[in-house]
């Protein structure tokens, strides 16, 4: 990339049964969804949000900053439907355009779980950040014993690149840290296969 902007929020980015698109402020169904998403316990057992989600004005407030996020240049953000129904999120955060470089996070609502959903949005948004956005690699950091993550990762050819240390909060605390499991995938290593089957 050149302009060091990122392209224009598709509305239309679909693919493996999924649609992505923007998350919206005025949408009852969204805001609902999102909260339901952030104070989910499964994914608070893994995750310790920097900023907390627990209302709808406070989705709507997240949503907004993302939209900004995206005008600057330094997020992604997708809400992740199925059917016309939110499933989930997946996002790319600490994006910087210059070094071609993100962080890609997901989650799915429970009812979702089980059906190869975060899989899927996860590959549909590396191809788009590959292909559209011109990103070279994306880094993907779970706890280290989150299995179920780290499978996620490794079907969509996300490689293992080692542990960092304390590299994140643990579940509900910012005064503690757990190690992270590294992976990353660059632009020029090879597609994954198999990422539409269970």
């Amino acid at each position: 990339m050149t302009d060091l902007s990122l392209p224009p929020q598709p509305d239309d980015l679909c693919g493996y049964g999924l649609r992505l698109r923007a998350w919206r402020a005025d949408d009852s169904g969204d805001l609902t969804a999102m909260v339901r998403g952030s104070t989910d316990p499964e994914f608070l057992r893994w995750n310790t949000p920097l900023v907390h989600v627990t209302t709808e004005a406070e989705a709507a407030q997240a949503i907004r900053s993302r939209a900004e996020g995206w005008q600057r240049g330094d997020k992604a953000h997708f809400c992740v439907t199925e059917d016309g129904t939110v499933v989930g999120h997946v996002g790319l955060g600490l994006l910087d355009l210059r070094l071609r470089h993100a962080r890609v996070g997901y989650w799915v609502l429970p009812e979702a779980r089980g059906r190869g959903v975060a899989r899927r949005a996860l590959e549909l948004c590396t191809r788009w950040a590959f292909e559209q956005a011109g990103l070279h690699r994306i880094d993907l950091g779970h706890a280290l014993d989150h299995v179920a993550s780290c499978r996620i990762a490794e079907r969509c050819g996300y490689l293992p690149e080692g542990t960092l240390r304390d590299g994140m909060f643990e579940a509900g605390h910012q005064d503690a840290f757990r190690d992270v499991h590294l992976h990353a995938r660059l632009a020029t290593d090879p597609p994954p296969t198999g990422v539409a089957s269970n």
